[in-house]
């Protein structure tokens, strides 16, 4: 939480004009009952002197507004610091979360830093707001109260103390027993985000299986240890109330039997007790405040740990200060010797893998389930950095290229197309705002997507439900391919981009594809033999290593695990018929 308070510091001036309200509004609130025992003792007990009644009270009604103003003013000005605050905060964390690798996505998961961007932030926000407030204006009063109780009636002042000590024991024991607690209770809602995440992106297995009863189980087991603690920690706050009130009735008892005695031995006037009283009250409210804020404070601590926790997590891929330049005639994309082990895992998911691919030609990568074929796209684009060896792209190591300069060369379409909420223009448009609508209808037209968009409502203006909810998986890849053709890249890199298409639409899809990128380096990840058949480079993998590099015909012959793989799926007589004419 310490942490986080730097974030502030854009705030001095506002912060300095609280405190200075709040002491005029502490100032006012302590004269006020010096003012009452005035009016007690001189203008009714000393006679019902009209004109000091009169005068004193109207002094006070000034007071009072003055005091009113103030408070107005600091709680605004508060409310302004801690949202600006929570604003900052949310900025800083979003565009921390933005530069982490899949391995930082990994640790912290999607679900959990959704939680300490919302309700995390939300915690501190208002502890923040109350600081400048009760934080400023409890001790203060607190202070002042005794100060002037002393002053007023100093053999009366072992009361207040005695209800003070009474209040902090009590606080303290409610603050070792909610601090792990609170740290529990962001945990359980971390757990009930994920729960509820997973059903609401899960919703049609969920069903295509039968599987309501199941998750509803899981959910409401989240759902019930997390009511649970808080049904708990609610308990154990509402018993403060009751707490601090009876510690208040019980000083006010006293004050008014110790005061009646004084008063009759004749060491204590009448106003002077009852102004002692008002004092003991804001002595009491201002502990009572303190204490409301230290029980607070353990939730927001966690929370603020939790946020610091992401904004002082490094990223594991650092972008470079400065590009290298690229080499003019060096292949497109090239790996040399790379080796690849995800984080924690006990073996290389890649191995001394070594190849190279020139602009205008297109390579295709085909093996197994978890050879690694993905993988090698998640390292062209950095989602995760080598082990060993080098990946280059146009001549560079990708390490020795900034984020923008790498993305700009490329056009990712990943296996699962991922569509934003908005419109069909805006989706196609994403990665090239500025491209003509006659290049966006192109691109669209080369990934076979204009037909199904020439019958959505308002066609390119037509909207896209969040996450590409309202068009089938098919639809949503042929939009992803549009939006990489749209960017006009220098690499191409389709990762399994193709598997939702029917045959025919595949198909008819590579062969736009292929004129529209003649001078691209193209690198497709695919299952089927049929897309990658005509590749000018097909590479085979095996448990992460190069088991044959070539054309069709040339592996069909030479490479077992293609064979393998190619009459897995199409009958010899085809695949003999295809090999003659790859050849």
């Amino acid at each position: 939480m310490i942490e986080l308070l730097k974030y502030l510091k854009n705030y001095i001036r506002q912060i300095i004009v609280i405190f200075f309200l709040t002491v005029i509004q502490v100032t006012v609130n302590l004269e006020l009952p010096g003012y009452i025992a005035r009016i007690v003792d001189q203008g009714i007990l000393g006679g019902s002197e009209i004109d000091v009644i009169i005068s004193t009270g109207l002094f006070m009604l000034g007071l009072s507004l003055v005091g009113a103003v103030c408070i107005v003013m600091a709680g605004y000005q508060a409310a302004r610091v801690a949202t600006g605050f929570a604003t900052a905060i949310r900025e800083k964390v979003f565009a921390k979360a933005q530069g982490f690798s899949l391995a930082e996505f990994n640790r912290f998961s999607t679900s959990s830093l959704i939680t300490r961007s919302t309700n995390d932030i939300q915690q501190i926000q208002t502890i923040v707001y109350m600081m400048l407030r009760i934080m400023l204006v409890a001790p203060l009063t607190a202070a002042g109260a005794i100060f002037q109780a002393y002053r007023t009636a100093p053999s009366m002042t072992w009361i207040m103390g005695a209800a003070v000590f009474v209040m902090i024991g009590m606080v303290l024991f409610i603050w070792s027993v909610v601090m792990p607690k609170f740290k529990l209770l962001q945990i359980l809602v971390d757990r009930l985000n994920l729960v509820t995440r997973e059903n609401l992106t899960g919703l049609k297995v969920i069903r295509a299986f039968n599987a309501e009863k199941y998750e509803e189980g899981k959910f409401d087991r989240a759902n019930a240890d997390l009511t649970a603690l808080n049904l708990f920690l609610n308990r154990l706050m509402a018993i403060m109330q009751p707490f601090m009130t009876l510690v208040s009735s019980f000083t006010m008892i006293a004050v008014v039997w110790y005061g009646a005695s004084l008063i009759g031995e004749g060491g204590l006037l009448i106003g002077d007790m009852i102004a002692f009283m008002q004092y003991s009250m804001q002595v009491l409210f201002g502990f009572m405040m303190m204490s409301m804020i230290f029980i607070m404070l353990p939730r927001a601590s966690v929370s603020g740990a939790r946020v610091a926790e992401v904004l002082e997590t490094e990223p594991s891929i650092k972008e470079p200060a400065r590009s290298a330049p690229f080499i003019t005639g060096a292949p497109a994309v090239e790996f040399r010797g790379v080796t690849f082990a995800y984080p924690g895992a006990e073996y290389p998911v890649l191995e001394n893998i070594s190849f190279s691919v020139p602009a205008g030609k297109t390579t295709a990568f085909i093996g197994s389930t978890g050879s690694g074929k993905s993988t090698l796209i998640h390292l062209i684009t950095r989602f995760y950095d080598v082990n060993y060896g080098h990946v280059f792209v146009k001549g560079v190591d990708v390490r020795d290229l900034r984020f923008a300069d790498l993305y700009s060369c490329l056009g990712y379409v990943p296996q699962k197309g991922v569509l934003f909420s908005g419109t069909v223009k805006s989706n196609i448009k994403y990665g090239a705002p500025k491209a003509h609508d006659r290049e966006m209808r192109r691109a669209a037209e080369v990934a076979q997507a204009a037909e199904f968009i020439g019958r959505i409502g308002g066609k390119y203006g037509g909207s896209i439900s969040q996450g590409g909810s309202n068009v089938s998986g098919g639809q949503k890849q042929r939009l992803s391919i549009a939006r990489a053709l749209a960017k006009k890249p220098d690499i191409f890199l389709f990762d399994d981009s193709f598997s939702a298409l029917d045959f025919r639409t595949d198909a008819v899809l590579r062969k736009a594809l292929k004129a529209e990128t003649e001078k691209s380096a193209v690198l497709v990840v695919a299952q089927r033999i049929g897309t990658v058949i005509n590749a000018d480079q097909i590479i085979v993998l095996d448990k992460g290593r190069i088991v044959g590099t070539g054309k069709h015909g040339e592996l069909w012959k030479t490479c077992s695990v293609y064979k393998e793989i190619a009459l897995s799926q199409l009958s010899e007589k085809e695949l003999g018929g295809r090999s003659s004419i790859s050849s």
